[in-house]
């Protein structure tokens, strides 16, 4: 798929003051005293510019700020940018470091991310068509050079990330390309970065790939079109294979609870099953995951109709499946020793005479019946039908993604995803992937009580709890169909959308969930070598 702004990454060997380039991007702590080396000899060349303008207070360091230096041809840089990476504090914990809740350190490697999507936002904001990144040399030996080389390349993907594709006549006319590199004078710390920066490549157009499937508007992602674009994005790749299972062959299956969902629209519901496979011969011993994401190509709730207000954002209530789909496309890239299954439901919910109605009781794909009680439930109706299915192929871990309930966004805000699960093992290594990746997530429970809170008087389920810990009671459904299998379930309910631009991205589709399943997919393979 075209990407909207087209990015050129590259690792370079140059001398920090001599590259050419439009924009040079260097990070300073706000806690840190004095001038790092590089950032010293910085400054000497431009006449103390630096030192300036951090004693007028123009620049602190803050975190998600930055300051431009115009060079006036002292250096090679027609501008220096000074990055705000916050406080450095204490070094974050090590890789393997056991802990009990997720914490998230200051001078993370988020920070790095974060810096290099902001340096490449200006760039776009500024119609600076080259941007040189060493950010990484304010952080010292902090981190592994190769992860931060693919922080930095996440990270500027994500900040250049721009939505645009049906605007036809603009007053400002922006970027068409944006050529980004990674520099260091040390050509074996450049090799490093260089090693980080291709995968970086890899899952940022993946995650970007993910925010532009998912702005597309309903009346252009259909469930029957999205599963062309899965087996668009599947074509010629040996290790990838996608699999469509239409309306009938969804009836003949028995998968009740994503016909029901679809049932109100002329848009019929698919399951799109993608399956990576590597030739690594080891990835035979390796256990078998299962992605499952949800994607509503738009949610009106159905008969329990949403309100008016922001219903357009329901074109987001996709971001789950297509996370799903984004991770693996970038999983036939990276080529992990591991065997994963992606499971997408998608259906359209909307009202009609041929509506699935509340009262009514569906047998889904388990077997297993639910009083339907709210059809802007739908999210686990589909799902429960995905997660059976990822029981019935044998996965060992299953993983569902999805924008499943308002409340969790009441509980979490904007900031994390909600994180319930089965297994304390598979839960730490989630919040170790998303300390890594930037996507942050929390734990939540989904025990007994609220397991109870879902059982129906005249079927084996009701499709939604009390008014109370709707997060919980939801997730608490979703646990009844996983079977024996090593669970967790993501609400990404409040992630999934910038409603403003930020200092680090533009507006719309965060994509999220793209590089926190990466990223636990890739530690997984490692883990099991």
């Amino acid at each position: 798929m075209k990407e909207i702004i087209n990015v050129e990454m590259r690792t370079r060997q140059a001398d920090f003051a001599k590259c050419e380039t439009d924009l040079l991007a260097v990070g300073l702590f706000s806690d840190v005293k004095g001038l790092d080396k590089l950032n010293a000899e910085l400054n000497k060349k431009l006449d103390g510019a630096i030192e300036r303008l951090i004693a007028l207070g123009d620049f602190k360091g803050k975190e998600g700020t930055n300051a431009i230096i115009y060079t006036d041809g002292k250096i090679g840089a027609k501008r220096l940018m000074l990055v705000g990476l916050g406080e450095k504090g204490k070094p974050p914990v090590k890789p393997g470091a056991k802990y009990l809740a997720p914490h998230f350190t200051r001078g993370s490697l988020d920070t790095v991310r974060k810096a290099a999507a902001n340096a490449a936002n200006k760039a776009v904001a500024a119609n600076m068509p080259t941007v040189s990144l060493a950010l990484h040399r304010a952080f010292g030996g902090r981190f592994d050079l190769s992860v931060m080389g693919r922080a930095m390349a996440e990270g500027a993907y994500f900040g250049s990330f721009r939505y645009d594709e049906y605007v036809t006549e603009s007053e400002e006319p922006r970027l068409a390309a944006l050529k980004v590199e990674v520099i260091d004078a040390d050509p074996a710390k450049a090799k490093e970065l260089d090693a980080g920066v291709a995968n970086g490549i890899i899952i940022g157009r993946a995650q970007s790939c993910a925010r532009t499937l998912t702005n597309r508007p309903a009346n252009v992602i259909s469930p029957a079109k999205l599963a062309a674009t899965a087996e668009e994005l599947t074509r010629g790749l040996k290790n990838l294979s996608c699999t469509v299972l239409d309306d009938e062959q969804l009836a003949a299956q028995g998968m009740g609870g994503l016909l029901a969902v679809g049932s109100g629209s002329q848009n019929k519901p698919r399951l799109i099953v993608l399956k990576y496979a590597p030739s690594t011969k080891g990835a035979g011993r390796q256990p078998k995951v299962a992605l499952v994401g949800k994607a509503i190509t738009f949610d009106s709730g159905g008969i329990s109709i949403k309100p008016a207000a922001d219903m357009d954002e329901m074109k987001l209530d996709k971001t789950g499946g297509i996370a799903v789909l984004s991770t693996m496309k970038a999983l036939a890239e990276l080529k992990p020793a591991l065997n994963v299954l992606g499971v997408i439901p998608s259906a359209e919910n909307l009202p009609s005479g041929t509506s699935y109605r509340p009262g009514d009781i569906i047998t889904t794909y388990s077997g297993k019946t639910v009083e339907v009680l709210n059809t802007d439930a739908e999210g686990r109706m589909i799902l429960c039908d995905a997660l059976a299915y990822a029981v019935k192929q044998k996965c060992d871990i299953i993983i569902d993604i999805a924008t499943l309930t308002g409340a969790c966004m009441v509980a979490l805000g904007t900031y994390m995803a909600g994180l319930f699960g089965n297994d304390e093992k598979l839960l730490k290594q989630l919040q170790r992937a998303a300390e890594e990746s930037g996507e942050k997530v929390w734990p939540m429970p989904s025990t007994d009580e609220y397991a109870a809170e879902m059982k129906s008087k005249i079927a084996d389920l009701k499709n939604i709890g009390s008014k109370w810990g709707g997060a919980c009671t939801g997730a608490a459904f979703l646990k009844q169909f996983v079977g024996e299998a090593k669970w967790a379930h993501l609400d990404i309910a409040g992630v999934d959308i910038f409603k403003t631009a930020t200092e680090y991205t533009a507006e719309g589709s965060s994509g999220f969930g793209v590089r926190l399943l990466t990223t636990f997919l890739m530690q997984l393979a490692d883990r099991s070598t």
